[in-house]
């Protein structure tokens, strides 16, 4: 079984942050990227697979980037597996959650994937869109928010359990191939030892344009998306008064201000 795990990176804004001319995104130099942590746990749960079905199970991390995302991969890969994909040309930028998993798709098929585990959602945007849609787009079973998973092999089926409302755990059997969406929790991600971080910067990260795997560039970027930003703003920040003194003189003070919000 070869398992595709679609990583991400992350933005991490500064405390203090600008908005750049074109109202639509956030200065570069404000932000920091880093792997996102829903994806740590997915990458974690295929690692766990591989180990358990060793030899039979092959888990390969991808990405949708630019040379920066090559980070993300390298600490995929410091943990383990031996290759990573990653997806890009210009054509890709501007693209939504959607258009994404069209490469993601595309992927899958090429590398005649049977599973495929995504993060439940992103620590930045947080759509929670992209693993679902992949699975549409497959037209393969698919589970969400899922906190536990056993693989049999014998019979290429799933037994996994998912979080719904309440404190509630719902039990499923999925056949392969088959879409989950890991929810934090499900493990606990091991730390890259120092021989792995060695080793993974010489490990394979195959680069992939969108041709490469049959997704025309009227698919992707703006044109090619049904949502796209359209401004970023900070929002104007409210003020607070602490109202100090005596109870009667902190009522007084209350009453001036529900008078001055009135226009009394």
């Amino acid at each position: 079984m070869k398992i595709l795990v679609p990583v991400k990176q992350v933005e991490i804004l500064d405390e203090d942050f600008d908005v750049q001319d074109d109202g639509r995104s956030i200065d570069p130099d404000c932000i920091e990227c880093e792997l996102n942590e829903w994806d740590d746990y997915s990458w974690e749960t295929a690692l766990q697979l591989m180990e358990k079905h060793e030899g039979t199970v092959e888990a390969v991390p991808m990405t949708v980037g630019d040379e920066s995302a090559d980070d993300g991969l390298r600490k995929c890969l410091a943990k383990g597996g031996e290759r990573a994909i990653r997806v890009w040309d210009d054509s890709v930028a501007g693209s939504d959650p959607i258009a994404i998993a069209r490469l993601i798709a595309a992927a899958a098929k090429k590398e005649n994937a049977q599973l495929v585990l995504a993060g439940t959602q992103s620590t930045d945007q947080a759509h929670g869109q992209t693993g679902i849609a992949v699975a549409a787009l497959l037209g393969w079973p698919h589970v969400a928010v899922v906190s536990a998973l056993d693989y049999s092999a014998a019979d290429g089926k799933l037994t996994v359990r998912r979080e719904l409302e309440g404190g509630v755990e719902e039990e499923i059997e999925i056949a392969l191939p088959a879409v989950l969406t890991i929810q934090l929790g499900i493990n606990e991600p091991r730390y890259a030892s120092l021989r792995g971080i060695k080793q993974a910067k010489t490990k394979a990260v195959d680069l992939l344009s969108p041709s490469d795997l049959g997704v025309s560039a009227d698919q992707l970027g703006e044109h090619g998306s049904a949502a796209r930003v359209r401004r970023m703003y900070i929002p104007e920040r409210s003020k607070a008064e602490l109202i100090t003194g005596t109870p009667p003189e902190q009522v007084k003070r209350l009453i001036e201000i529900v008078n001055e919000l009135k226009g009394v």
